[in-house]
């Protein structure tokens, strides 16, 4: 009768088909991983970086629609905080300023946000409060602190949240990994 034969009988093509899997496999695994990092990796040197323009022959006008720093972008290699707010003390200066008293804003509700996207310039609040793109002003609950930002309109209801800018939690010194509770308001 004869003995059963362990995996070290099977012979010689057994052992090529068995090297040429796990070589298969490595491979396999490698393009995944090359894949992966292109993906989710860090950001390509090849990212666009902004260029100084000249000067216009003529001021512009007074009614900008966008803030300057909606056309900065912090460099690829931005990892801090202050690398990546672009914004300037003038803006910073702006967004803090009171609030007019003109008239027909009012409350829109409460909200508590997350931080946005932080290569995103400028001054804005991502939230399901407005329906369109408009100016407001938010109030950090903890401190008073409040900010002008741009209410720009996400989906969801209105308790679901909302997501704010760097430069905005950085004007209301609201800790950055905190979900800080904000009052939001529209403008006149």
């Amino acid at each position: 009768m004869n003995a059963p034969k362990d995996s070290k009988d099977k012979g010689p093509i057994y052992m090529r088909f068995r090297s040429a899997l796990t070589l298969g496999a490595a491979v396999a695994t490698l393009a995944a991983c090359a894949q992966i990092n292109e993906t989710f990796g860090a950001r390509p040197d090849t990212a666009p970086t902004p260029t100084a323009q000249p000067a216009p022959n003529q001021a512009p006008a007074a009614t900008t629609p966008r803030p300057p720093s909606q056309e900065r972008f912090p460099s690829a290699q931005a990892r801090t905080a202050d690398e990546f707010d672009t914004t300037t003390d003038e803006e910073r200066a702006a967004a803090t300023a009171p609030a007019e008293t003109g008239g027909g804003g009012g409350s829109l509700g409460t909200t508590v946000a997350s931080l946005g996207d932080p290569s995103s310039p400028g001054f804005w609040l991502e939230t399901p409060l407005v329906e369109t793109e408009t100016e407001g002003r938010v109030v950090y609950t903890a401190t008073g602190a409040s900010a002008n930002v741009t209410l720009r309109p996400i989906p969801g209801e209105s308790g679901s949240g909302s997501r704010i800018s760097l430069s905005a939690m950085r004007v209301l010194e609201a800790p950055l990994t905190d979900l800080p509770t904000l009052e939001v308001y529209a403008d006149g």
